[in-house]
C-alpha cells in the first residue's frame, strides 16, 4: 500500500521510536511505537487539542501528569473475561492501575482549561471498592493474606502450630544424632520436613528417604516420627490453597464483571499518556502547534501565460463566443502554507543523542494558489532531506503532533501524503531505477484518481509529449461549483522523471508534474531538469526552489531559497568528492555554452540575493538599534514626565502655603481695623497693605524674570533640545512655520523653534515671543503712568465695622429713610454702609433700594453675601 511506503520512505517508525521513549507507560510506549493516522480533520483536532492540553499541563510548575502504578492490564482482563484464575500479582497490577487512574483523574480535574482531557478522565471508573477488596486480601508479597477469609486464618494457624511441633522433634533429633547429620538444619522435600543424613549412617535414623544429593553422600530423610505430623501438613496446605484460589476466584469475577469499563479505563489512559507524550516530545523539540488552513471559496484559475499577445487579440469575437479551455473554477488555500526554520526531528535527536551535525533550518512559504513546487539544485544539497522534512511535518501535524518550526506554523490537513523517495531497483523484482519509479508514481496516481470525482481540464502544454504515459486530455469537462475535485493530497516526488532518456525523462516529468497540478493540493519534486524550472514563467500554479552552494566553499549550504532555479553544480561536486580533476575539466569542454550562459545568469542571481540578504540583515539590525533608541528616548522622556509632575506637586503645596501665609497677614490686618478707630485714612492703609501682600504671594502679581538674550540657530549649530534631554545638530535653519531640521545620533527629526534652546541655556526668538515683549512693554508704561497719578482710596475694599453698619429691622419705611440719611452723612469717611433690613415679607427691603436708588450720596449698592446676611443685608458704596 503506497501509503505505508510512504511511511516507510520518510522515516516515520523511526520517528514513533523517538515518541515512544517519552511515554510514562508501557501502555502508552506500546501506541506510541504503534501510531495511527487519523483519517479524518475532526481526530485531528482532537489529538492536538489532547497535545496542547498536556503540554499546558507538564508545563505547569507542580501540575505534570502522573501515571504511577499503571500498569499494561489488557492481556490479564482478557484472561479474566474467559473465566482464568488470575494470580496475586495480576490482581495487584489491577489494583495499583486503578490508583494510579484515580490519582490522574484527580490532576486533570483540578487543572483550569484542560476541556478535552477533562471529558476524557470522566470516563475514568476506577472502581475504589475492588481496589480496597484486592489490597484486603492479597498482601505486598501477593500472595493471599490471612484476613482474606476466617477460614483461612484458622487454617494458617494450625499449620503454624503443627510445623513448630515438627521442628521441636527434629531439632531433638540432630542434637542427639549430631553425627549421623551431615548439617545442622531442617529442609523440605516434596513439601515434607526432612533431615541431612550421611550416607554410610542412614540407619542411625530411621525413616523415609525422599532424596540425596549430587554426590550421593547426603540423604534427606524423613524421621518415622514426623511422617503423621507431615501428613497432616500436607492436609493442611491443601486446604490453605484451595482456600486462596477460592478468594483469588471470588477476585477474578469481581474484575470479570467491570472488563468493559476497564478496558475503557486501559484505553484513556493510554491516550493521556501518547498525548502527554507527545507534549514531551514537543518540548524537547521546541516545537509548535500547527494551524490548519482551510479551503477558500471556488475561483477562475489563472490563465496559460504561454498564449502570444497576437493571439490573444487577432480573432475577438471568437474569443467571445468560445470559453477559455485554460480557466477551470478550482478552489485556493485561504492563507499561504508557512513554515519558518522547519527542522527534520531525526536529525535533532541524531545532533542531541548521536553527536551528529548541527541541523540547518529551511523556511517553507508558498502561496495559496501555487499547486507545484520544483526544488532544483547540486546533489548532496539538501533537497531530498527538504521533501522527508515537510512530509514528516504534515504527519506530525495530523497525528496531533507539534511541528518543530517557529511560530506561526500554518499548513493544510492533507488527505493523503504521498511519496516516491529514494531508488526502488530491485535484481529480484527486475526493477531499474526507471520502472521502480514509475510504478510507485503509478500507485500514487491510483490513490489521486479514486478520491477525484472526475476527470478536470488542464491547461494545454506547449511541450510535446512524446509516448506519454499520462494522456492529457483536451476537451472542457463541466465541473460543478460545489464540488472540489482536487483531493487534498500532498505529492512529493524525489528526482522525478530521472533514470531514462534525458528528453523523454524531462516530457515526463512535465506532463506528470501539471497533471499533478489538477489533482493533488500541492506537488513538490525535486528535479535537475532545466525545462522544469521554467514551467514558473508559463504557469503561475508552478514556483521554483533552490537548495543554495557557495561557490568561494565550494559546498552547498543546505538553506532552501524562493524563486531562483538552482545549479546543478555536478562537476564542483565531482571535483570535491575526490575525481580526478584533469576528467572535470574534459567534462567542462563539452558542456554547451547555452547551459554556461544559464548558471552565469543564475549565479549573478544568487550573488544578487544574498547581497539583499546582508542588507536585510543591516537593514534589522539598524531597526534594532532604532527601536533601542527610541526606548532609550522614551524613557527619558517618562522620567522628565515623572519629574516635570514632581516639581508641580511641590509647587502647589509652595503656593497653599502661600496662601496660607497671605490669609493670616489679612487676618491679622482686619483684627487691627476692627480694634483701631475706623478711620478713611486706616483703610487706606489696610488697602495699600493688601496690595503689598498680593504682589508678594500671587504669580500673576510677581515680575517675570529677564530671559537671556536671544539667538536664531543656523545650519551646522549645536543645540539642545529638553524635552528629549538630547544635544542635537542643526541640519537645516527654522522655515516660515518657524520649524528646523535636527539629527542626533543617527536619528533624523524636525522641531519646533521654541523647542531648543542653545547649549549655554538661550532661547531662540519667536514672532509669538517677539510681541509678548512689545505688550508687556506697552504695559508696563502704562502702568507707570497709573503709578504716577495720585493715589485715591478704593471703594472696592470695604471693611464692616460697628461705625459703618445700621439696623433697621422693625422699622417702617418712612422711619427708615431719616435712618438711613443720617447714616449716610456719617459712612462717608468709610466708603460703604451696611443697612440691616432683615427678609421678612420683603416691604422694608424695596422702600429700602428705593430711597437709595434716589439718593445723590450712593454710587451702587447689592445685597451682602451670605456670610454677612445675604437678602437680609444691603451694601451700600458711597460716591
Amino acid at each position: 500500500m503506497i501509503q505505508s511506503e510512504t511511511l516507510e520512505l520518510l522515516e516515520w517508525p523511526r520517528l514513533c521510536q523517538h515518541l515512544a521513549t517519552f511515554a510514562a507507560t508501557k501502555l502508552g510506549v506500546a501506541a506510541a511505537l504503534d501510531l495511527q493516522i487519523p483519517a479524518t480533520q475532526a481526530q485531528t483536532a482532537e489529538l492536538l487539542a489532547q497535545t496542547q492540553e498536556a503540554y499546558q499541563l507538564e508545563s505547569r510548575a507542580g501540575g505534570a501528569l502522573s501515571f504511577e502504578g499503571i500498569q499494561d492490564i489488557g492481556s490479564t482482563l482478557q484472561r479474566a473475561e474467559l473465566q482464568g484464575l488470575l494470580g496475586g500479582e495480576e490482581l495487584l497490577a489491577i489494583a495499583t492501575t486503578l490508583a494510579g487512574a484515580r490519582q490522574l483523574r484527580r490532576i486533570i480535574d483540578s487543572a483550569p482549561d484542560v476541556p478535552t482531557l477533562k471529558e476524557l478522565a470522566s470516563q475514568l471508573r476506577t472502581y475504589p471498592e475492588i481496589e480496597q477488596e484486592i489490597h484486603r486480601c492479597i498482601d505486598d508479597r501477593a500472595q493471599v493474606a490471612d484476613r482474606a477469609t476466617p477460614k483461612l486464618a484458622g487454617i494458617r494457624v494450625q499449620m503454624r502450630q503443627l510445623r513448630d511441633r515438627i521442628y521441636q522433634i527434629l531439632q531433638g533429633i540432630l542434637q542427639r544424632q549430631s553425627n549421623a547429620v551431615q548439617e545442622q538444619v531442617i529442609t523440605q522435600r516434596s513439601s515434607r520436613f526432612v533431615i541431612p543424613v550421611k550416607a554410610p549412617q542412614k540407619d542411625a535414623i530411621p525413616g523415609i528417604v525422599h532424596d540425596s544429593s549430587a554426590s550421593g553422600a547426603t540423604l534427606y530423610v524423613e524421621p518415622h516420627n514426623t511422617v503423621n505430623l507431615n501428613n497432616q501438613m500436607r492436609q493442611l496446605l491443601r486446604q490453605e490453597q484451595a482456600e486462596e484460589e477460592a478468594v483469588r476466584r471470588a477476585l477474578t469475577e469481581q474484575v470479570a464483571a467491570v472488563k468493559p469499563d476497564l478496558d475503557r479505563l486501559v484505553v484513556v489512559v493510554t491516550t493521556i499518556d501518547l498525548a502527554a507524550a507527545k507534549a514531551r516530545y514537543g518540548y524537547w523539540l521546541q516545537a509548535n502547534p500547527p494551524k490548519f488552513i482551510d479551503l477558500g471559496e471556488p475561483e477562475l484559475a489563472p490563465k496559460n501565460t504561454e498564449k502570444l499577445d497576437d493571439e490573444n487579440s487577432s480573432d475577438e469575437n471568437l474569443d467571445e463566443e468560445q470559453p477559455e479551455k485554460s480557466q477551470v473554477l478550482i478552489r485556493n488555500l485561504r492563507s499561504p502554507i508557512t513554515l519558518r526554520q522547519l527542522r527534520h526531528p531525526l536529525l535533532v535527536w541524531q545532533q542531541q543523542h548521536e553527536q551528529g551535525f548541527a541541523v540547518v533550518p529551511v523556511d517553507l512559504t508558498i502561496s495559496p494558489q501555487i499547486r507545484v513546487v520544483a526544488i532544483t539544485g547540486p546533489n548532496t544539497g539538501g533537497k531530498t532531506v527538504t521533501l522527508k522534512t515537510l512530509g514528516l511535518a504534515a504527519v506530525m501535524a495530523k497525528t496531533g503532533m507539534f511541528v518543530a518550526a517557529r511560530e506561526p506554523v500554518e499548513l493544510p490537513w492533507f488527505d493523503n501524503i504521498l511519496a516516491d523517495i529514494g531508488d526502488e531497483q530491485s535484481l529480484q523484482q527486475s526493477l531499474s531505477t526507471f520502472s521502480g519509479h514509475i510504478r510507485r508514481i503509478s500507485r500514487i496516481l491510483e490513490v489521486l484518481h479514486n478520491k477525484s470525482e472526475g476527470e478536470i481540464p488542464i491547461p494545454n502544454s506547449q511541450f510535446p509529449i512524446p509516448n506519454s504515459q499520462f494522456p492529457i486530455p483536451n476537451s472542457q469537462f463541466p465541473i460543478p461549483n460545489s464540488q472540489f475535485p482536487i483531493p487534498k493530497s500532498l505529492v512529493l516526488l524525489d528526482e522525478v522523471g530521472a533514470g531514462t532518456d534525458p528528453s523523454e525523462g524531462s516530457a515526463l516529468a512535465i506532463a506528470l508534474l501539471q497533471y499533478l497540478a489538477q489533482h493533488s493540493l500541492l506537488t513538490v519534486a525535486t528535479t535537475h531538469f532545466g525545462e522544469l524550472k521554467a514551467l514558473k514563467y508559463q504557469d503561475a500554479r508552478f514556483e521554483n526552489a533552490s537548495v543554495e552552494f557557495d561557490d568561494s566553499s565550494m559546498q552547498p549550504t543546505y538553506r532552501l531559497l524562493w524563486g531562483i532555479p538552482g545549479r546543478s553544480n555536478a562537476l564542483t561536486i565531482a571535483k570535491r568528492l575526490g575525481l580526478l580533476a584533469s576528467i572535470v575539466d574534459e567534462a567542462q569542454t563539452y558542456v554547451g555554452g547555452a547551459s554556461q550562459d544559464v548558471n552565469q545568469v543564475i549565479a549573478g542571481l544568487e550573488a544578487q540575493r544574498r547581497r539583499q540578504e546582508t542588507k536585510a540583515r543591516e537593514a534589522t539590525q539598524l531597526l534594532h538599534q532604532t527601536e533601542k533608541l527610541h526606548k532609550e528616548v522614551s524613557q527619558k522622556a517618562a522620567a522628565l514626565q515623572e519629574r516635570e509632575r514632581e516639581l508641580k506637586i511641590a509647587q502647589e503645596v509652595a503656593v497653599n502655603e502661600a496662601i496660607g501665609s497671605a490669609k493670616s497677614e489679612i487676618a491679622q490686618i482686619i483684627r487691627r481695623l476692627q480694634a483701631g478707630d475706623q478711620t478713611a485714612q486706616n483703610a487706606q492703609i489696610a488697602t495699600e497693605t493688601l496690595n503689598q501682600i498680593s504682589q508678594k504671594h500671587l504669580p500673576s502679581r510677581k515680575q517675570p524674570a529677564k530671559p537671556k538674550p536671544g539667538f536664531m540657530p543656523k545650519t551646522g549649530d549645536r543645540i539642545r533640545i529638553p524635552s528629549l534631554g538630547q544635544t542635537a545638530e542643526v541640519l537645516s535653519g527654522p522655515d516660515a512655520n518657524e520649524e528646523l531640521s535636527v539629527r542626533f545620533g543617527i536619528m533624523k527629526m524636525t522641531v519646533k523653534l521654541t523647542e531648543i534652546e542653545s547649549l549655554d541655556g538661550q532661547k531662540p526668538e519667536t514672532k509669538a515671543q517677539l510681541a509678548k515683549v512689545a505688550a508687556q512693554a506697552a504695559a508696563t508704561a502704562k502702568a507707570k503712568q497709573a503709578a504716577s497719578e495720585p493715589a485715591k482710596p478704593n471703594p472696592e475694599i470695604a471693611i464692616r465695622t460697628a461705625n459703618n453698619s445700621i439696623d433697621l429691622r422693625g422699622a417702617r419705611v418712612s422711619d427708615a429713610e431719616i435712618e438711613i440719611d443720617r447714616a449716610l452723612s456719617k459712612a462717608v469717611e468709610y466708603g460703604a454702609l451696611w443697612i440691616i433690613h432683615g427678609k421678612g415679607t420683603g416691604q422694608l427691603r424695596r422702600g429700602v433700594h428705593e430711597f437709595l436708588d434716589s439718593h445723590p450720596q450712593v454710587s451702587r449698592y447689592e445685597l451682602a453675601s451670605q456670610k454677612e446676611g445675604g437678602g437680609g443685608v444691603t451694601l451700600v458704596y458711597l460716591k
